[in-house]
């Protein structure tokens, strides 16, 4: 009796077992009624992530009513696969809380996820993989294949388009330069005093006028003579005191030139001016002075413009009038004088000889302008270097030293020489910027976003620089924005994932260098817009100017249409 029971026991399970094979098997053999909708029907990666999202659609009399079906997305490619997130569906007298599938009706689903791309999925295949579970059991449905490849344009992004930033020297060949001197006048009066033309002032002055007509790299560009009279007294007078003393002054200086041997006969070679009264110069005594009433003074210089009651007012102050009179006043009667020179400084060929031979000849300034002479890295990188060890001090040397070195490609030692520069001048935005450079190169995007964000006022490299963070964010918008006018190969690559065709294609049209990247952006405009000559045409060039970019189109899925196409085989084997 006992052995029947166990028999009867086992008879049903193994019942119940044979009924949820039989469902599962059931949902397996019909599993290609199930249809999936793609979108985009070629996944793409963006932002260093491919995202996909799939409709599936359960058709009527398919979901087991106790059955549970687990989906995931899998991109499979030569050496491994990367799978989604799943997603999980059930029957109706399923006791769970995912979303629930009409047995009698069917339904549909929408999933979505994201993977982190990487370049194997190019040549890929988007397969669904499907586990079904009901009761104790479960079964594994073959993989269904729903899309293939992803377009991995914004992946073609150059971080080395990232623009280093010179510090910039301040070299300047000519220099102007100037000698000033004043001369004073009683009051009332115009006449050079011999008192006034023997002080040091004028001594130094006259000395100044001779070394630079001794010295080669000098020439004389004139001489400025500004003459003034105080303002106390009737106008007419004194606008005929300050002629008559600019009148003297030029007289005087013309006479110490040529005796200098200095050609003054040009007629702008004098600068003249006079002031009959000089409210501005009283104005800026006053302040300075610790007259008593000083405060009343101004206030009255601010409450009157006519120079008439101006003087009147003050000159009501009888006792602070004196102290003016003695001491203000005199200094107001008087003319300013400014020989003007421009200094010549040494020829680039000079300059590009001493920086090689002699680089002590040069000052930090010159040594800086010498690396800019040559368009050799490794000489550019000498001089730098003579420029550092000369001044060990000089941020921009040490800065500009990691400027070659990341166009050498050597960023380790870029980023050494960079970290000096910055001990040197802390938060300085070229350095910063070109240590962001430094970090994006090395892959390294979110401290090459920290440094860019450190250096605003830079210009033109670090928007061209954000520009590409842009790229990487997926943000082709403001890509745009940051690259402008730019003719890079970068800014066009953002126009072309902004769908910007014909702005992308005026952008490497204008782009002057004969670079394959840039006919492989051309190709993949044409592909975009429907025109196959520009694909051809582009392509061809492209593998003329850089043979890997076979490899490549081969594999990108932009030209995956023409995979079958004659000419298209003919350019890339």
């Amino acid at each position: 009796m006992k052995q029947s029971r166990i028999n009867v026991f086992a008879s049903i399970a193994l019942a119940a077992l044979l009924a949820s094979c039989a469902g599962l098997n059931k949902m397996k053999s019909k599993a290609t009624d199930v249809t999936y909708t793609v979108t985009p029907e070629v996944l793409e990666a963006h932002a260093g992530k491919v995202d996909v999202t799939v409709k599936v659609k359960v058709p009527e009399s398919y979901m087991d009513k106790k059955a549970t079906v687990e989906l995931t997305p899998v991109l499979k490619y030569e050496g491994g696969e990367t799978a989604f997130p799943s997603k999980t569906v059930q029957g109706e007298s399923v006791d769970g809380n995912n979303q629930v599938i009409s047995y009698t009706n069917g339904g549909q689903y929408t999933y979505t996820g994201s993977v982190p791309y990487n370049q194997n999925m190019k040549v890929s295949d988007l397969v669904v993989r499907i586990k079904a579970t009901k009761g104790g059991e479960s079964l594994d449905f073959e993989d269904v294949k729903i899309a293939e490849g992803v377009i991995a344009t914004a992946d073609l992004v150059k971080d080395k388009g990232a623009m280093v930033a010179i510090g910039k020297d301040n070299f300047q060949r000519v220099i102007a330069e100037s000698k000033d001197a004043e001369i004073y006048f009683l009051i009332q009066q115009a006449a050079l005093r011999g008192t006034e033309l023997r002080k040091e002032e004028i001594k130094a002055l006259k000395d100044y006028i001779l070394e630079a007509e001794a010295a080669e790299n000098k020439n004389f560009k004139g001489v400025d003579v500004s003459a003034y009279a105080s303002p106390d007294g009737p106008t007419d007078l004194n606008t005929t005191l300050s002629e008559k003393r600019q009148k003297s002054t030029k007289s005087y200086l013309a006479k110490e030139l040529k005796r200098a041997k200095v050609d003054g006969s040009a007629e702008d070679f004098f600068s003249l001016k006079n002031t009959p009264e000089d409210w501005e110069g009283f104005k800026a005594l006053m302040e300075a002075s610790e007259v008593q009433d000083k405060e009343l003074i101004l206030r009255v210089l601010s409450m009157y413009s006519d120079p008439e009651v101006r003087e009147k007012e003050i000159k009501n102050m009888s006792e602070t009038y004196k102290v003016i009179a003695d001491d203000i006043l005199p200094q107001l009667r008087r003319s300013k004088v400014a020989v003007n020179v421009e200094v010549i400084g040494k020829s680039d060929e000079e300059i590009a000889e001493l920086a090689s031979s002699n680089p002590t000849e040069l000052n930090i300034e010159e040594i800086l302008y010498a690396a800019t002479l040559t368009e050799d890295l490794d000489a550019k990188l000498d001089i730098y270097k003579k420029a550092a060890a000369q001044t060990p001090k000089c941020w921009r040397a040490q800065n500009n030293i990691a400027m070659v070195l990341v166009q050498q490609d050597k960023l380790d030692d870029a980023k050494v020489a960079l970290e000096k520069a910055n001990e040197l001048s802390a938060n300085n935005a070229i350095v910063n910027n070109n240590l962001g450079v430094v970090a994006l190169r090395q892959g390294d995007l979110a401290k090459a976003e920290e440094y860019f964000g450190a250096a605003a006022g830079v210009g033109a490299e670090l928007d061209n620089n954000l520009g590409i963070v842009s790229i990487h964010k997926g943000d082709y918008d403001a890509a745009m924005r940051y690259f402008g006018n730019s003719t890079t190969c970068n800014a066009a690559l953002a126009k072309i994932l902004a769908g910007k065709y014909d702005a992308a294609l005026s952008t490497l049209n204008a782009n002057t260098k004969e670079a394959g990247f840039k006919y492989y952006l051309k190709a993949i405009v044409g592909a975009r817009t429907a025109d196959n000559d520009m694909v051809f045409d582009s392509l061809r060039k492209a593998v003329e100017l850089e043979g890997s970019l076979k490899e490549d189109a081969a594999k990108d899925k932009e030209f995956g249409k023409f995979l079958e196409d004659a000419s298209f085989k003919a350019i890339i084997q």
